[in-house]
Parts: structure tokens; C-alpha cells; sequence
């Protein structure tokens, strides 16, 4: 093979490699239409954060928002989703810190007994730094945990008066308008969270 003929060769290896990443990046910048989107789910609502204070959805306007409802003496299912999925955040920031610092964890205790201000700070400073939690009375709970498409109940109490509560462990991404935008796969670890906020996080 000529110079000339190994010189075109190379121009059609690179000029295929530069195709292909530009295929890549189209990818990366349109996965396509969000799986959430047109869902009827979130909306604003007051809950009491862990310093005692009012917090509102409203008050995180123009950040993402991650959203789980669970309870801090969950024994084992909170737990592992919270931590899987604030795993998979901190991967993200990791890797895109910019990125990283527009989302908003966000997690709503659905045991309001239990779950005290003190309790819901130690709750989530073991799982993210930027983790806030929140709770509120029963009835105020029951509308929000509706508005965003979940719910929860009061198990049976044991003679030692303790109790679980139902709930399901869904995780949700909610966009800078409070869209919804898809819900993060923590029962697939933290790689597959990660993977969906490099998904749709602009």
C-alpha cells in the first residue's frame, strides 16, 4: 500500500471516529422526550424542614429536584433507597459538579411521631450533605404524598408500641419549572441514578 492509499485510509478511520462521537454527542444532548413528562404529579405544598422552619417546593424554584417519601426508623427499604440514590448524586456531582450543585435532594418524612427535626438531620446527614428533610402533620402528609403520586399507612402496633409504615419507595426527578421528569432506578444502585441525572440534568 502507497503513502496516497494509507493516507486515505487514515482520513476515512478518522473521519468515522469523529462520526460516531458526534452520533454520541447527539445522544447525550437529546435522550428524548422525559418518561414522566405530562404526568399530573407534584405541585407546591408547606412542610416544617429540619431546623423547624416552613419549607416549600416553592422555594427551590429553578433547581432540580430529587423527592422520596419514607421515615427515618424505616429498617431497612428507606435506607437503602436513600442511600443508593444520594450515592448516585454525589457520582454525578463527581463527574459534573456544575451540573451537580442545580439538584435539590429532597426527602418527606411520613412519620411525623417519630421523625423530629433533630431525628430527620441525623437522618439525612448520614446520606448527603445538601439532603433536606421535612415532615408535617397527618392530613397535610396525606395531600402532599397524593399530589405526588404515593401514599402511606400506619402499620400494627406491637406490644413494645412500636410500628412500621407503608409506603412505596419511589424516587422521583423533577425538573427547574417542578415538572416531573422521571423516577431514578435506586433498586438498580447508584450507577443507574447516576446514568439517568446525566440523562436529563442541563
Amino acid at each position: 500500500m502507497n503513502r496516497e492509499a494509507m493516507a486515505r485510509k487514515f482520513i476515512l478511520s478518522l473521519a468515522l471516529v469523529v462520526t460516531l462521537s458526534a452520533c454520541e454527542a447527539a445522544q447525550k444532548v437529546d435522550p428524548g422526550e422525559p418518561p414522566l413528562a405530562g404526568a399530573t404529579i407534584g405541585g407546591d405544598f408547606i412542610l416544617t424542614g429540619e431546623s423547624g422552619e416552613p419549607v416549600s417546593w416553592n422555594d427551590f424554584d429553578g433547581q432540580y429536584r430529587t423527592i422520596y417519601f419514607g421515615y427515618a426508623f424505616c429498617p431497612d427499604i428507606c435506607p437503602t433507597d436513600v442511600q443508593r440514590g444520594m450515592a448516585g448524586l454525589k457520582r454525578f456531582e463527581d463527574e459534573n459538579p456544575e451540573l451537580g450543585s442545580k439538584i435539590q435532594p429532597l426527602f418527606v418524612s411520613v412519620d411525623p411521631d417519630r421523625d423530629t427535626p433533630e431525628v430527620l438531620t441525623e437522618f439525612t446527614d448520614a446520606f448527603h450533605p445538601r439532603l433536606i428533610g421535612m415532615t408535617g402533620d397527618e392530613a397535610t402528609l396525606r395531600d402532599v404524598a397524593m399530589d405526588f403520586g404515593t401514599t402511606f399507612s400506619r402499620g400494627e402496633t406491637s406490644e413494645g408500641g412500636g410500628y412500621l409504615m407503608n409506603h412505596f419507595g419511589y424516587t422521583y426527578l423533577f425538573g427547574p419549572d417542578g415538572e416531573p421528569i422521571a423516577m431514578l432506578s435506586t433498586d438498580e444502585g447508584p450507577e443507574a441514578v447516576a446514568a439517568e441525572l446525566e440523562k436529563w440534568v442541563r
